[in-house]
């Protein structure tokens, strides 16, 4: 079988493994919220209520039936696009919960997503060229650092040091109160700012992005340094590259225009996961810096038993995570002629 081929039938299972995949985090979802302590009836009406208005609101949400029937009526919704409605939210759709607060979301996680790239592909970069030396040593130490320090607390301690004790920083929005936000276009302001011609608003909205996208892409960059630093080493290892340098080539030109290229190969790999990960996964952070995007919204609904806008927005992700895995095994089955199927 030739390797396109190969590739075309490898493309076609995986899309169909996708709603498998989506089904069995749907069904995961579902069964670890109904295990979860606590009641949506009493996180909505309160614990004071009369018993027979909670029992009354219990069965027009349907939560008095059984849990089979709660499950396929939840399954016969998803098959028609429908995420349900939010139980705290005074009736809003959750799709309309997920149209109004993924935008801040995206934001943060793009910008948080190049600060990682620069940082990490730079210090990766710097510590492979130079083997044990200090910029290798202070490579690696980076890379553990990053990986082993708790987001929040890393969160908390930029917080206190940057906005309360120096205030060089704003924290708990997006934009200043006093000031009207960007005309909204796609919801990212950055865009939008730059759409509506506003420079000013351009900059304000960095400068109100800076301290969480600076926590989240720090961080996150420790993924990106080890493994550039490791594909790296092995790379200017490799027969070709002593090859240019037996032709004279000087060493810069053989770091950037050769091998770092085939070293970036499996930073493409994660970068997809990474990112989508990084969607759902900018929970902590959002939380941390009251960060008004659907990773907050998601702890809220969880605190309120809320189990339409939970179930939505975690649909929302997995679908993300799903298509982005896809996207990625596609794009490498493409550029990496190394791999076999």
């Amino acid at each position: 079988m030739s390797r396109s081929r190969a590739i075309q039938y490898y493309i076609l299972a995986r899309l169909l493994l996708a709603p498998l995949m989506l089904w069995t985090i749907v069904t995961l979802v579902f069964l670890l919220l109904r295990a979860t302590p606590g009641d949506p009836v009493d996180a909505v009406l309160g614990g004071r209520a009369p018993d027979s208005v909670k029992e009354e609101y219990r069965q027009r949400l349907g939560l008095a039936d059984p849990l089979w029937l709660q499950y396929l009526r939840y399954l016969g919704s998803l098959l028609n696009f429908d995420l349900g409605t939010s139980l705290t939210s005074q009736g809003q759709k959750v799709w309309e919960v997920i149209q109004q607060h993924f935008p801040a979301t995206l934001e943060l996680a793009s910008f948080s997503m190049a600060i990682a790239l620069i940082v990490g592909i730079g210090i990766g970069a710097l510590s492979a060229s130079k083997p044990n030396s200090s910029f290798d040593v202070g490579g690696r130490l980076f890379g553990i650092v990053t990986y082993a320090i708790p987001m929040y607390w890393f969160g908390m301690i930029l917080q206190l040091i940057f906005s309360v004790q120096l205030g060089w920083f704003p924290i708990g929005t997006r934009f200043p109160i006093s000031q009207p936000a960007p005309p909204t276009f796609t919801g990212l302001y950055t865009i939008d700012s730059l759409l509506n011609g506003n420079l000013i608003q351009f900059f304000t909205t960095l400068y109100y992005l800076a301290l969480p996208s600076l926590t989240l892409g720090i961080l996150i960059s420790g993924i990106f340094e080890r493994i550039v630093r490791v594909n790296l080493k092995q790379t200017l290892q490799a027969d070709y590259v002593e090859a240019a340098r037996a032709r004279g080539i000087p060493e810069r030109r053989i770091l950037f225009a050769h091998a770092l290229k085939n070293a970036l190969i499996p930073v493409i790999t994660i970068l997809g996961l990474t990112f989508a990960s990084m969607l759902g996964g900018a929970v902590l952070t959002e939380v941390t810096f009251s960060w008004p995007g659907l990773g907050n919204r998601l702890y809220q609904a969880i605190s309120e038993r809320d189990y339409p806008t939970v179930q939505g927005i975690m649909v929302f992700f997995a679908a993300i995570v799903v298509t982005a895995s896809i996207a990625i095994d596609i794009i490498n089955a493409y550029i990496d002629p190394r791999i076999r199927y």
